[in-house]
């Protein structure tokens, strides 16, 4: 079984793959540096592949969504020493397959690589609750016109009512900054506004975001 692990500390990713390749049916490929994880996947294939979250550069969720770009079907978990829990379902937008944590003991890692590989979601326990979608229908202008605002477009909304800059959002949602600036321009359109006070505006209006959020 060929695994990928990307890490951008080496002493990391070398202590965990010579806990993986204590099973003698696995190898490891380590990579440190991110900007190389496309084209080597590329090259490549890989049974499962496990990504750091927070990363210089980027982070494991928009590596994630750019590796699966040109590799629909590859597996990626996020191994992760972090509380995922408040990014989850952006996280699980991104394309991933679930997740491991840090703490894991050699047997939870072994055993989560083998359930990805036969393509079983591994999500923590207290996570399964959050695993909901949400999409509210916007009426447009016309009878037959309609939008739906989903749970990731919800979540934007409800930043953009306390006021947080693109910088601080797109830290928080774990997107680039120009991926931000893309979501906000398709929100907008959607909404049918041109700004973040009118966004909020509609949003309140249609009963997206409760008062309370609204600032």
């Amino acid at each position: 079984m060929e695994i990928l692990l990307v890490d951008d500390h080496r002493s990391v990713v070398e202590g965990t793959k010579m806990l993986i390749e204590s099973e003698p049916d696995m190898n490891v490929t380590i990579e440190t540096d991110v900007y190389l994880v496309p084209d080597l996947v590329r090259l490549k294939s890989f049974d499962v592949i496990l990504f750091d979250l927070y990363m210089p550069n980027i982070n494991g969720a928009d590596l994630a969504r750019k590796v699966l770009e040109d590799v629909p079907d590859a597996i990626i978990l996020i191994y992760s020493g972090f509380d995922i829990a408040p990014h989850f379902n952006l996280l699980m937008e991104s394309g991933v397959s679930g997740f491991v944590s840090k703490t894991s003991t050699r047997e939870q890692l072994v055993q989560a690589i083998r359930s990805a590989a036969r393509k079983e979601a591994i999500i923590p326990m207290q996570l399964l609750k959050q695993l909901r979608r949400q999409e509210i229908v916007v009426q447009g202008d016309s009878a037959n016109e309609k939008t739906t605002i989903g749970k990731k477009e919800e979540t934007l909304l409800r930043e953009l009512a306390k006021g947080h800059s693109n910088k601080e959002i797109s830290k928080t949602l774990l997107i680039s900054q120009r991926s931000l600036e893309y979501s906000l321009t398709e929100l907008f359109q959607k909404l049918n506004v041109n700004s973040r006070v009118e966004a909020i505006k509609k949003a309140k209006g249609l009963g997206i975001l409760p008062t309370e959020d609204l600032y």
